[in-house]
Formats: structure tokens, sequence, C-alpha cells
């Protein structure tokens, strides 16, 4: 880990991140970015240190790996650091960027709130030429800003959730129907729902956090939607419920699926990190994907946190 140990300010951190050396590990660029993201987030504490994290963290948009730029496009949306919204707004509109990188661009302005950014959002959501990630991911942005800037957010009463990441779309407020998880998997698998409403539901199984609503959100994994399909994949990370552990699985070896949906179900079995996990991730890092196997190597880094007595998983 001495990539990253070594790493006393935030020029090294860039160096780190960039791999300014050409010889840095994935794993230890990850740990970088993370801890280059709890400075940006420190906007109102340190502006000067956070607006340069911010810089520093798009400088990797110029990278050529797909899923450290995806990582890139949501850490910068979760810092709630505005100075991130132009940066994420030109790689929305580049054609050159992944589409997996383009569509975590999009939903980071959405976590941004950004309100300035709805205009581009509705662009690529009304036009029919854009892929279907794009397009959705979109969709659930513009709503989401939206509800965020409304009466509604206001008045509604939301658990408290355990995690601390701002996701896609809030869950939906208490109130006695939505505690019967019959009711919210029929939501979340009703094709004719808003797609909003179905993230609300997603996110609501997930902070009720129990066996039975983890299975009620595995039976999403069905969805044609491949974006949806990964994000049930990514909650399936935050819960890190072993119960999960099979229908991940699943999913992973399923190379039918879009490779958005396989490398989240592989992250997320490094963050459950079971026994039977361990062997399961090391199958994956010769993967034909390279997304997918340089998510086996994140997997396998988060794994080996997970099994540690490290404190924190971006520790220098």
């Amino acid at each position: 880990m001495s990539d990253v140990n070594e790493a006393t300010s935030l020029e090294r951190l860039r160096d780190v991140l960039i791999n300014n050396t050409g010889d840095i590990k994935l794993a230890h660029r990850f740990r970088a970015l993370f801890f280059l993201k709890s400075i940006g987030a420190e906007y109102n504490e340190k502006p000067e240190d956070a607006n340069k994290a911010i810089k520093y963290i798009g400088e990797c948009f110029a990278d050529s790996s797909e899923l450290l730029k995806h990582e890139v496009a949501y850490v910068l949306g979760q810092t709630k650091n505005m100075t991130s919204a132009p940066i994420l707004r030109d790689v929305l509109e580049s054609k050159e960027q992944q589409v997996m990188v383009r569509h975590e661009a999009a939903e980071a302005l959405g976590a941004l709130g950004d309100k300035d950014s709805l205009d581009l959002l509705v662009k690529y959501y009304e036009d029919p030429a854009e892929v279907e990630e794009i397009r959705q991911t979109c969709e659930l942005a513009i709503e989401r800003i939206k509800w965020e800037n409304s009466s509604k957010a206001k008045e509604e009463k939301l658990e408290t959730s355990l995690y601390e990441s701002i996701d896609p779309a809030p869950p939906l407020a208490i109130d006695g129907s939505n505690t019967k998880i019959s009711k919210l998997q029929k939501i979340l698998n009703d094709q004719n729902t808003p797609l909003f409403e179905r993230y609300r539901a997603m996110f609501r199984l997930r902070d009720i956090g129990t066996d039975e609503a983890a299975l009620a959100l595995a039976t999403g994994f069905s969805d044609p939607s491949a974006l949806f399909k990964h994000e049930i994949a990514y909650v399936f990370g935050q819960l890190s419920n072993p119960v999960t552990v099979p229908s991940l699985v699943q999913v992973l070896k399923d190379t039918s699926q879009a490779a958005m949906v396989r490398h989240e179900a592989a992250e997320a079995l490094g963050s459950i990190a079971t026994d039977e996990v361990l062997p399961i991730l090391q199958g994956f890092l010769k993967d034909e994907d390279e997304v997918v196997r340089d998510s086996a190597v994140v997997a396998l880094d988060m794994y080996e946190y997970e099994n540690s007595n490290e404190v924190e998983y971006a520790a220098v």
C-alpha cells in the first residue's frame, strides 16, 4: 500500500489517482480518489483545498479506465461541491466518453441538485437517438432535482438512512403502506410506474434492510433495464447482506448482462466479503470484459479491507 500511504498532500494524491508514474495499482488509485472526495466535500470549511481536490479528481476523465472514470463521476456528485457541475456537464456531452461514464455524470448532476443542468439533462432525456441508459439516468436526475427543490421534499417524512450516499431518488416516505414489503416489491417491478417512483421503492426496501426486503429487491434483477439492475446490485453492496450473494453471483456469471450490471455485482460481492466470495471474484480477474476485470480487482481490495483491521477504506 506504499503508493497511497506516502500521499501526504493534495498533489501527491492527484499523482496517485492519475497514475503519474504509470505503475500504480488500480486499487490504490481508488483509495486516493476516496481520500480526495473527503477533501472535496469540505467546501465550507476549506474551500481552496476542496476546489483544488475537485479539479484534481476531474483530471482523471482523461484516463483510459472506464471503471475509474465512472467512479470519478460518482464521487464528484457525492461531494455536493458545485464546482463539480461544469466538469460533469462536459463529460455528459462528450460522445468520446463511454456510456457508463456519461451515465454516471448525469446521475452525479442529479446528486448535486444542480438546477442549472436541467436544460442539458432534458436535452438528452428527450433525444430518441440517445442510448437508453443515458436517457433513463437523465430522467431520474431531472426528477431528483425537481423533488429536491419542491415543497414535497420539505413535507415528506423520510426514515433516517443508515447510508450516507446521495441516491438517484429518495426513499418513499414513511407511511403505513410504505412499510409493507409486498407492496414495495410490486411498485419496484411495475413497468407502468414512473421510474423515479420505482427507484424510491428500491431505496425504501434498502432502508428496511431485512432479509425479506433484500430478497424482494433481488426480484428486480429480472427487469429489462440494465440501469435498473445495476442499481439493485449497488444497493446490495450497501446492504452487505450474505442473503444476496446467490443472486449477485448469478448476475456476475451471466455474460449476457451488460457490463455495468456485472461490474456492480462484483463490487457488491467485495463489500459482502464472506469466505465464499473470494474464489468467485478471483475467477473474474481474467474476464473478457475489462470493466468486469477491473471491478474484480477493486472488489478483492474491498474484500481485503473488510477482513482487515483497517478503520477506513481510504486511509492513507
